[in-house]
């Protein structure tokens, strides 16, 4: 079995992503996926062979609609998925986020996702009649429990910052940070 059929077992078995999954396909927004913790929490809980998931922090829908770009948007779409669930979701429009994050417009959701700190955390889903998973890098990091910086976010003392205040190695003992891309500093 190759490792996007194992992932889309993975979770298919898991009651609270699917009813998430199902509610976001229902607004039918363009270009949308959840990703982040959502997918590489999943993955990295089953290879720790945990019985129960870790808590997501939040479930974060992405889309892309340069249309309409406003904030307001994203925070009624948070309070209507909010009223049909207990989950805390983060709905963010990637058409308006190149300019937070100091970058030139982004193309769509994958390219907007292929600036994230870490390779592994850029992996979402949407659902068709399936799961559908996307992301701008290969998969093989995140089953070989790796946390890769992203080369466009190469400044190393935010990726710590970020892998420490997030506490994977903890969570996750059996994570690699790797060093293989950088110049990692100890």
């Amino acid at each position: 079995m190759d490792f996007y059929q194992q992932l889309t077992l993975w979770l298919k078995a898991d009651p609270v992503r699917c009813q998430a999954l199902r509610q976001a396909a229902d607004l039918e927004l363009p270009d949308w996926c959840i990703a982040a913790g959502f997918v590489r929490n999943l993955v990295w809980d089953r290879l720790h062979d945990y019985a129960e998931p870790t808590p997501l922090a939040d479930i974060d829908l992405i889309y892309f609609n340069a249309e309409d770009i406003s904030e307001e948007v994203d925070r009624a779409l948070e309070r209507c998925l909010m009223q049909n669930s207990d989950l805390l979701w983060s709905v963010k429009n990637q058409a308006r986020m190149h300019s937070r994050n100091g970058d030139a417009p982004y193309l769509n959701t994958l390219d907007a996702m292929s600036y994230w700190p870490e390779l592994e955390t850029a992996i979402g889903v949407s659902l068709a009649s399936d799961p559908v998973f996307i992301s701008p890098f290969p998969l093989e990091n995140l089953r070989d429990l790796q946390i890769t910086l992203n080369p466009k976010r190469p400044k190393i003392s935010d990726f710590e910052a970020r892998v420490a205040e997030k506490k994977w190695l903890e969570i996750w003992p059996k994570l690699q940070v790797n060093r293989q891309d950088y110049d990692f500093k100890e």
